[in-house]
């Protein structure tokens, strides 16, 4: 079955027509605008993001509620536990917990025009990522020209811009920061387009927001940078003795005789835990491993040399995890990429996106499966950017099944250039609450026919989220039967993308899909425990 998916997508590669209403995305922006599904925001108070937290005993401790509506807002959280402070005029969660535990707390929001109030789990335990994260990354953009300045300009943007109100939190930097070994831990030190890491580390937590570091067990990085090995016992790289790197320490032969391969391989000597010093006095909150193969050995030294400090740590393994060693990857990472890099086409969007299902039994709370970065905006691998060449329907489809899949969120394109569709994109709460339920369920499918595939993921609530997804070239009929669905008795549909109930049925939902296109449904209440126990 997994095999004719994705020879639909790679037959359907390249038809970028779509009927009835969804114009090409490579257009300009404003064209898209009328394509736009996710209602604005209401401008009463509404609390977003994860209804679950976990925290390591000891651990510093930063949460920020994510709230929409007019400001200003106050905001309270009722039975926080000893140790947690809240800030009432921006949210801001911080302090630490050093008893293991489960902490109800109700946290509330208030304007002027009214007041919302949620439940929310704090765990305290060996847990953390218990929701897929939900940031930003700078690769899909900018690559290695990725800058101080263009990482500031990202955490700007996600608070101007109000995603930090939606539950998007990390700020991470991708390859291209690396200089020099040196410094109090003979770390890795950054280049001159860093210059001062410690600073952006603080400018992003006085936002509300986390920060991200990138490294390698390599000798050398993927783009050129040292890696966390060297080959020499004090730290030092043959290539950069020998002159054969740029400005910013990136390898470069003038020669031309040699290819950044030279740098592909695991040193003799490790540098991980002088690395992770340093990254701990900097405040890093996020680390992007990355090699290939990921193996057993060089994940767990980081993994234990993370785990040595009092901070945690979002640890996310890259790239093309081998799917033999996921009982491993499942005990020692919060997510690993499955996959090679994502490109900005509906050939590779869809490869690698209906390719995950002999992930899910790995795949849960403080675990989850990669299959990359969201290619929506403007991306280009640096410096020159496009907009993505997905269809507004391609990106959709894009998003939904991402979210059915609880895969990490994070976006790979300019902050600071976001258009109004792809904010409309990222700011859609019901459909980011599927992505952040609390179950953490894998979205599986459940029926084919011919080129149109269904996903479902059951909520924590007991209502299931449903993408049905048109992957040929022509408007497509698709109907979902709550039989197929294992739903029993009167159910409500709601589409996610427009916040609307839009049927009610006992049997089943039809509805016409575009082509490359998907219909994201939540249907409700589910199976009530009372059937359950009956068996009616």
């Amino acid at each position: 079955m997994k095999k004719q998916i994705i020879t639909t997508c790679l037959l359907s590669f390249g038809i970028l027509c779509l009927t009835n209403n969804m114009a090409k995305a490579q257009g300009a922006p404003d064209t898209l605008k009328k394509y736009i599904l996710t209602p604005a925001p209401a401008e009463t108070p509404r609390i977003n993001g994860a209804k679950i937290f976990g925290v390591r005993p000891g651990s510093v401790f930063l949460y920020t509620i994510p709230a929409t509506g007019i400001r200003p807002m106050h905001f309270g959280a009722q039975n926080l536990p000893k140790g947690l402070n809240i800030d009432p005029n921006t949210g801001r969660i911080t302090g630490t917990l050093l008893k293991r535990g489960e902490y109800e707390v109700t946290l509330s929001a208030k304007n002027a025009l009214g007041e919302s109030k949620r439940s929310f789990r704090i765990v305290v335990g060996d847990q953390i990522a218990l929701t897929p994260p939900m940031g930003w990354n700078s690769w899909n953009c900018w690559g290695d020209a990725v800058s101080q300045e263009k990482v500031m300009s990202s955490a700007k943007a996600m608070v101007e811009k109000g995603l930090v109100n939606h539950g998007w939190q990390y700020i991470n930097i991708d390859d291209g920061w690396q200089g020099l070994r040196g410094g109090k831990y003979n770390a890795v030190q950054p280049n001159t387009k860093f210059p001062d890491m410690k600073a952006l580390a603080d400018d992003v937590h006085s936002m509300g927001l986390k920060i991200g570091i990138y490294s390698g067990p390599w000798v050398g990085t993927y783009a050129g940078h040292v890696g966390a090995y060297s080959d020499n016992p004090n730290g030092r790289y043959d290539w950069l003795k020998q002159g054969k790197h740029n400005e910013f320490y990136r390898f470069s032969d003038p020669q031309g005789k040699e290819k950044h391969g030279i740098n592909y391989h695991h040193g003799k000597y490790s540098f991980v835990k002088n690395d992770v010093q340093q990254w701990n006095d900097w405040g890093m909150d996020y680390l992007k491993y990355d090699w290939n193969p990921n193996d057993v050995y060089h994940v767990k030294e980081m993994m234990d040399a993370l785990r040595a400090y009092k901070r945690d740590v979002v640890y996310s393994l890259s790239n093309s995890a081998p799917y033999g060693d996921a009982t491993q990857w499942e005990k020692m990472a919060n997510s690993w990429r499955t996959t090679g890099d994502i490109k900005d086409t509906w050939e590779r969007m869809c490869q690698l996106g209906f390719n995950q299902t002999k992930w899910a039994p790995f795949s849960g709370p403080g675990h989850w499966v990669d299959p990359d970065m969201l290619v929506v905006g403007m991306v280009g691998w640096g410096p020159k950017l496009h907009y993505t060449k997905l269809t507004a329907d391609e990106q959709y489809t894009h998003i939904s099944l991402w979210c059915l899949l609880s895969s990490p969120l994070l976006i790979g394109c300019d902050m600071a250039q976001l258009d109004d569709f792809t904010i409309s994109l990222l700011t859609n709460d019901e459909v980011n609450d599927v992505n952040q339920d609390p179950l953490g369920k894998f979205g599986m499918m459940v029926a084919q026919n011919g080129e149109t595939v269904v996903y479902a993921k059951p909520l924590e609530d007991g209502a299931m989220a449903v993408g049905l997804f048109n992957l040929g070239k022509k408007m497509e009929k698709m109907t979902v039967s709550w039989k197929t669905l294992g739903l029993r008795g009167e159910q409500k549909v709601r589409d996610l993308w427009r916040q609307q109930d839009v049927a009610q049925s006992d049997r089943e939902f039809s509805t016409e899909v575009n082509p490359h296109g998907v219909r994201f449904i939540k249907v409700y209440p589910g199976n009530s425990r009372a059937q359950s126990r009956s068996g009616k």
